[in-house]
């Protein structure tokens, strides 16, 4: 499999062969991806980040369920982004086109996985994960999480630490499906609030939904109070 391009970097970081003038390079990659997502999404009024597997199958129910909940998101005038890639995600960005709103995919560039789906009316791809993460927080109003793995996971508790540490605007998280997040739900009301690792009120901060319908009026009642306004 061959090495990232950040690989290549800290491996040389290590061997005590990266200049200065390389760093600067980077810095420059990294500000120059900055201003390419600010650009493209700078007028792709009120949205939501929708997360999920990219493992799914074409044939697995789940897929079905994101694609009618996308939907009927745009039904209500939302644009709908997610990573862009397969599975739920290629359901998402499916569902939007149909609900005939706009549809957004971020894409990654990762060594396997990460394939563009094409349902994408913009595509943008990253190679820096900050730089695509912050893109999701910042043109959406709400996060709406589908079942999947440790990157659906990664998203879902980024946004739930910005929230909780008034980093950025509250706004809804929630998860979809209470069949697949009840077990994750009551881990952290049980062992991880028991020990006082968190507070009673951080179990506020997302919500299990299995009504679209309950999805939509939250996310656009969400939209309304917001304003649309960018954290």
């Amino acid at each position: 499999m061959p090495r990232s391009l950040d690989e290549d970097l800290f491996a040389a970081e290590a061997a005590s062969t990266v200049s200065v003038q390389s760093d600067a390079q980077r810095v420059a990659r990294i500000t120059h991806e900055l201003e390419y997502g600010f650009r493209a999404l700078a007028n792709i009024g009120p949205a939501v980040s929708v997360f999920g597997s990219a493992r799914a199958t074409r044939q697995d129910p789940r897929y079905a369920r994101a694609r009618a909940l996308a939907r009927a998101l745009a039904r209500e005038g939302l644009t709908v982004i997610t990573g862009g890639g397969g599975g739920l995600m290629e359901a998402a960005n499916r569902g939007a086109r149909e609900g005939h709103g706009r549809s957004i995919g971020l894409n990654i560039e990762l060594p396997h996985e990460q394939v563009p789906n094409g349902y994408s009316d913009l595509l943008l791809t990253f190679h820096h994960f900050f730089a695509r993460k912050l893109m999701f927080v910042r043109y959406a109003s709400a996060f709406v999480v589908l079942p999947g793995g440790i990157g659906t996971l990664d998203e879902l508790f980024e946004a739930l630490t910005l929230i909780q540490t008034d980093t950025i605007r509250h706004f809804p998280v929630v998860l979809y499906e209470s069949e697949y997040w009840t077990g994750l739900r009551d881990w952290l009301a049980g062992p991880v609030l028991g020990q006082h690792n968190i507070s009673a009120t951080d179990l506020d901060l997302f919500t299990v939904l299995d009504d679209p319908a309950e999805v939509c009026r939250l996310v656009v009642e969400a939209v309304e109070q917001q304003g649309h306004v960018t954290p």
